[in-house]
């Protein structure tokens, strides 16, 4: 059973993300708590599906977010459009002069190196994303009137406050109204849900969320955390766990939601920070489809790597309709993100397809 995507003809965008969009400060080669300067990037697990798709993939694109009306917003909102993402659906927030009310989120990530492991420190609290609430966004008329093949979310915007799981469910709810395919990656951070509930919160939101996904995306302990699922009967020191845990994952998730149409996951080996094995997995109407799997990568910077994932899973889903083609549009994506710095891809497309089809890292001339 092939997904049924809106074509593009009758529709202004290819995708649309919803979730926070913050500044990342990197300190490069060096440490968050000993830096003295830092470059600065955008980032939001949503938004980076949306950039992937627009940048590397050439698909029309936008980002539903909030930021306050100032300098720091603006400049956020400048990376975006540098990134060729439409940001005509952000909602702007009058700023109070002191940040007490709303501000930009600020993600301070330094990437590791061999043994010291990447670190993230998020600084997020009162950001205009997270205050955003039912009613702030016209869906119906985005998705019914100016028309939208594809919705991504996640579980990160689902977590900001008490509020943002009610715009997810407004939003998939009238995604499915208008015949648009929802993928969520469930993403699970147990630093945002430790405010507003713990675990037994993010279970009762994501399972009400699921009901109304099509493509869902997320590793063996995000399906456990959010969807409350465990397995059983796998032996932990036979090779190829994670993939065995996720495909008994996905029979019992499907029995719960059957209308799950896709569902997929990184398959990620840490030998250390710049040195993982590499691959993913993807379940399609009843079989399981695996990537290339690529031992000892090489890793820059590993953020964003599977929200690259994301974008080129999809990428091939709504170019071709094949699962075997989208998870491994997928891990290449992937891959080729996790060797340059920031959250986003700067990958092309033709390195995409070179990679999948076996090229190496030689020079081009």
């Amino acid at each position: 059973m092939s997904l049924t995507i809106r074509s593009a003809e009758s529709c202004k965008y290819d995708l649309v993300s919803l979730g926070e969009v913050m500044l990342r400060l990197d300190p490069g080669e060096g440490r968050v708590r000993t830096a003295r300067q830092f470059t600065v990037w955008e980032g939001g697990g949503e938004y980076n599906v949306a950039r992937g798709l627009r940048k590397c993939f050439g698909m029309r694109t936008a980002v539903v977010t909030a930021f306050p009306e100032n300098h720091v917003g603006r400049l956020v909102e400048d990376f975006i459009m540098q990134g060729g993402v439409d940001t005509s659906l952000i909602q702007w927030t009058p700023y109070d002069g002191i940040g007490r009310d709303v501000r930009v989120g600020l993600n301070f990530t330094e990437r590791g190196y061999g043994v010291r492991g990447a670190v993230g420190v998020p600084d997020r609290g009162h950001t205009a994303a997270s205050q955003m609430k039912p009613g702030d966004v016209d869906w119906d008329d985005l998705f019914g009137k100016q028309g939208v093949r594809w919705f991504h979310t996640g579980g990160i915007f689902a977590a900001l406050s008490s509020t943002t799981p009610d715009v997810v469910i407004e939003a998939v709810e009238s995604a499915h109204r208008h015949g648009t395919i929802v993928s969520y990656d469930l993403n699970y951070r147990p630093s945002l849900w430790k405010s507003i509930g713990g675990i037994a919160k993010a279970q009762e939101v994501n399972r009400h969320i699921a009901r109304h996904v099509d493509v869902m995306i997320g590793n063996e302990e995000d399906f456990t955390a959010c969807l409350g699922f465990e397995v059983e009967g796998v032996d932990d020191n036979v090779k190829g766990i994670e993939v065995e845990n996720f495909k008994k994952m996905i029979v019992r998730a499907t029995s719960d939601f059957p209308n799950f149409k896709a569902t997929a996951t990184t398959l990620r080996e840490v030998h250390s920070a710049t040195l993982n094995d590499w691959g993913a997995i993807c379940w399609h109407d009843g079989e399981f489809y695996e990537a290339i799997h690529r031992p000892n990568l090489e890793i820059l910077d590993r953020v964003g790597g599977g929200d690259s994932f994301a974008s080129g899973l999809i990428y091939g889903f709504m170019t071709a309709n094949c699962p075997d083609k989208a998870v491994n549009y997928g891990a290449a994506h992937g891959a080729l993100a996790m060797t340059t710095p920031g959250d986003t891809t700067m990958a092309t497309l033709s390195e995409v397809e070179k990679l999948m089809g076996g090229g190496s890292a030689r020079v081009d001339r």
